[in-house]
Order: C-alpha cells, then sequence, then structure tokens
C-alpha cells in the first residue's frame, strides 16, 4: 500500500521514500527543483504526470499544486529558489549534469530530516528545520550562508544551460480521450488503432486524432509512446526485468524497447532497474 508523507519546509532537502510512499499534494512559495537521486519518482500536477528517472529533475514553479510518488526505494532531494530567480514557463523536465548533480547533493546531503522530524513528516505534520542564520554561521544543514548561495548560483548556472525533455504526459479534459487515457493505463500494450478505439468510445478517427492535438499537443502515436516510457519506468523501479517490462509495453522486443528508452532518457534501461537493496538509505515500508 502507498503512504502518504507532507513535505519538510526546507531550503535544501533530502527525503527517502519507500515503494509507492506518496507526498501529499501541497504547493510552495518559492520555485522548487526536484531531482530523485535514487529510484524513480512521478510528480503530479493538475495538468498531467512526469514520471523521472535519476540523471532528470522537475523544474516546479511557485504556486503550483503537485505531489510525488516513489516508485522503487527513492532519495527525494529538492532545492528552493526564491520568486525573483529566473524560472521556465511551467512544470518542466531537465536533463541533470554531473556538475548539477553534485551541486544538489552537496545542498541536501546534510538536510537528511532527523528521526523526529521524519516521523513528523510521515504523521503529516510540516517541519520548519534547516533555516541558516543571518550571521553566516552555518545552520543545522552545516552550510554557511555564503556557501550555500554560491552553490545556488551554480546551481542556477547549470539550470540556464541544461536541456528540458518532453517527458509530460498531459491529462486529456474530453471524456471520450479519458476512455482511451484509462485503457492504455491499465494495458499499455493495447494495440488497438485510434479508429479501433473511436469505435469503442463513439468517435472518428479524426476527432479523435483532433482532440488528442488540440488537448495534450501531442499526436496520439506519441501520447501513446509516453504512456509506455512512463509505464516502464514505474515497472522496471518495481524490479521487473527489462525483457517483460518490453512486453507489459507492447514494444516488438528488447531491442526496440531500449532504443525508444534511450532516446527518450538518455540511459539504458537496465541503468534504471531498481532492486530494493539497491537504495542506500532505503526505510522499509511501515
Amino acid at each position: 500500500m502507498s503512504k502518504n508523507r507532507q513535505p519538510l519546509e526546507r531550503p535544501a532537502s533530502l527525503l527517502p521514500l519507500a515503494h509507492r510512499e506518496r507526498v501529499d499534494w501541497h504547493d510552495h512559495r518559492h520555485h522548487q527543483l526536484v531531482y530523485p537521486s535514487h529510484g524513480v519518482l512521478q510528480v503530479s500536477t493538475g495538468a498531467g504526470t512526469w514520471v523521472v528517472p535519476p540523471h532528470r529533475a522537475v523544474w516546479l514553479p511557485a504556486g503550483v499544486r503537485h505531489s510525488h510518488q516513489a516508485h522503487g526505494p527513492t532519495q527525494l532531494r529538492t532545492v528552493n529558489f526564491t520568486r525573483d530567480e529566473p524560472a521556465f514557463g511551467g512544470p518542466t523536465v531537465l536533463a541533470v549534469s554531473p556538475l548539477l548533480r553534485e551541486v544538489i547533493i552537496a545542498l541536501t546531503a546534510a538536510d537528511a530530516p532527523t528521526a523526529e522530524e521524519d516521523q513528523a513528516g510521515a504523521d503529516g505534520q510540516v517541519g520548519a528545520g534547516g533555516q541558516v542564520g543571518a550571521d553566516g554561521r552555518a545552520g543545522e544543514d552545516g552550510l554557511t550562508v555564503r556557501s550555500r548561495r554560491n552553490l545556488e548560483r551554480v546551481a542556477l548556472d547549470q539550470l540556464r544551460k541544461v536541456e528540458e525533455l518532453p517527458l509530460h504526459l498531459p491529462v486529456p479534459a474530453d471524456d471520450r480521450l479519458r476512455a482511451i487515457a484509462a485503457a492504455l493505463a491499465d494495458d499499455p500494450a493495447d494495440r488497438r488503432t485510434l479508429a479501433e478505439f473511436g469505435r469503442a468510445a463513439g468517435a472518428s478517427e479524426r476527432t479523435l486524432s483532433r482532440l488528442f492535438r488540440l488537448q495534450t499537443s501531442m499526436t496520439f502515436p506519441q501520447w501513446r509512446a509516453q504512456v509506455r516510457l512512463h509505464h516502464a519506468l514505474i515497472l522496471l523501479a518495481s524490479g521487473s526485468s527489462v525483457t517483460s517490462v518490453a512486453a507489459a509495453c507492447g514494444y516488438a522486443g528488447p531491442s526496440a524497447f531500449i532504443e525508444a528508452f534511450r532516446q527518450a532518457f538518455g540511459t539504458t534501461p537496465g541503468r534504471v532497474a531498481t532492486r530494493p537493496a539497491d537504495a542506500p538509505g532505503h526505510r522499509p515500508s511501515r
């Protein structure tokens, strides 16, 4: 079963999540960079979902309501930025360069919650630790104001250079499209054409094709490819083999799956696959 958590409000934070553990819906006054350094994280907003493996991060602008769910034992790292910092136009998946990864880890490594705060998060309370003193001395996170600001400037510089990735899975509004989405969520390997889905949904292929472009900014084949890739990440994080994931997600074979995965995520599915013992700091589910 999934377990709901509340976020700890820190300038930067590290939160280990067990498989299927959730962070409840919330928003922030600040922009936030969300990075799963281990495991796979599903980030949801009212506009859709992103399933994010390691080496990828999500930028969440201030005020965007969102929730998280871990797939496989996951290390959730977040770094906050003030509203006056340059931001992307909306939630955006970003490539994480080696330097950006090290900066995020440095900002968050000393911010793991105490046992009391960790339990408070699990109990639905919000902590407020990790603040840094205005006098420049190190706060609870062990970083001085100057060193933290320097690292944040490096992170922002890297964010201006990294590639935005089209990994968003939009939620269509039309009931007929939602029926198709539900069918593919239940079985991503479903090979029906849009015309065949249309006969079941009571709409022509032309109408559905136009609606997919209008409501998701994707063609139906592009949208279905995203569904399959998102589902593949979740299965890999749950410990499924590459071969079984390829079959479950409708690929012609492991080679076709590996190539599609590499093009989308810049790595192979074998490097993303998670086994419980792999996760540093993993807690068993409570």
